[in-house]
């Protein structure tokens, strides 16, 4: 005989098990699973092209060419692309990369660009690696590397006259000297800056915009017989202004888009100007002189760095100094 608790807990139970199979009935079976196909791996990446350049103490510009290869995108990557980078030497040291154009890291694309290193004591290596499509045949990458500082800092001599035939007993050839000076810049952000005129001034590969300048001779020729001209956004320009002035502006926000030196006529047939510019896109221009404008080639480029160099021409080297040593000849003694 059950009792009520019994029963009671009989007709839940069974009330469960119905509940159960009711449910059970309701949940239709699971549909089959649709599986992604895995993702097709892309094409590899190969080297194409390794150099290791030995690069001596200095400041130097690496220029590196068009990298060979067709253009094409793989897993992300664009190739080809060139990878620089400055292995450890075994004290511990490496050359730095200071900075790239036209990209900011170690990475340049198929058209190539410029890097600014800087070597230290010893010297240094920069490796150069070109990366590509596989299967692709291997190619050397140009690289043209041009030293910044020392003393010649990347500027040729000028011409020299054509001279006509050589007279025994004429005049003796004529030698050049540089003539010392100083470049005062008023750089973006830091004011008014001096520099001894040596090399290049301003701040080369950072992009910091020259805004003014000023050339001043400490040897040779007074400040007023060196001529500036600035060369301002959306082809502007100053007169031309005596050297020991400001050439430019100041505190209007307005970036040099080239600039250009000369010596007075009164002078210029003694005294040469070359110089140089760097520039934000355009990179390092070739040397120019003598009031020949120095600017990039694409239209308001700012000017980060220069480079001048004051030659005087016609300073006739030191006479070497006679042999006492030689014996002198005889007199022709008169016949008897």
């Amino acid at each position: 005989m059950r009792t009520t608790a019994q029963g009671r807990g009989a007709a839940t139970s069974q009330r469960g098990a119905v509940g159960r199979r009711r449910s059970a009935a309701k949940t239709p079976a699971s549909a089959p699973q649709s599986i992604a196909p895995p993702p097709s791996e892309p094409s590899p990446i190969a080297v194409t092209a390794v150099t290791l350049l030995r690069v001596e103490e200095g400041f130097y510009a690496l220029r590196v060419g068009d990298i060979p290869g067709d253009a094409a995108a793989i897993g992300g990557m664009a190739v080809p692309a060139a990878q620089l980078s400055a292995p450890l030497a075994a004290d511990g040291t490496h050359l730095e990369i200071v900075a790239t154009h036209p990209g900011r890291g170690p990475w340049l694309d198929k058209t190539g660009g410029t890097a600014i290193l800087r070597a230290p004591p010893g010297g240094g290596f920069v490796l150069v690696t070109a990366y590509g499509r596989a299967g692709q045949p291997a190619a050397d990458v140009k690289l043209d590397l041009q030293r910044l500082d020392g003393p010649a800092a990347g500027l040729a001599e000028p011409a020299a006259p054509i001279a006509g035939p050589t007279i025994a007993g004429g005049p003796a050839a004529l030698e050049t000297r540089d003539i010392p000076t100083e470049i005062m810049l008023h750089i973006e952000r830091a004011g008014d800056r001096l520099f001894p005129g040596r090399g290049w001034v301003g701040a080369l590969g950072r992009r910091i915009r020259i805004e003014a300048f000023s050339v001043r001779p400490l040897q040779g020729l007074q400040p007023a017989e060196i001529e500036m001209k600035a060369f301002l956004p959306n082809g502007g320009e100053t007169p031309w202004i005596p050297g020991g002035q400001l050439c430019g502006t100041r505190g209007r926000g307005l970036p040099l888009m080239g600039f250009a030196v000369r010596v007075v006529p009164q002078r210029a047939d003694r005294f040469d100007v070359v110089y140089q510019g760097s520039f934000f896109a355009g990179g390092i221009s070739e040397p120019c002189r003598n009031g020949e404008p120095c600017r990039a080639a694409t239209a308001d480029d700012p000017l980060e760095a220069v480079n001048l160099r004051l030659i005087e021409r016609g300073t006739e080297p030191a006479a070497a100094p006679a042999d006492r040593t030689a014996t002198p000849p005889r007199a022709q003694q008169s016949p008897d």
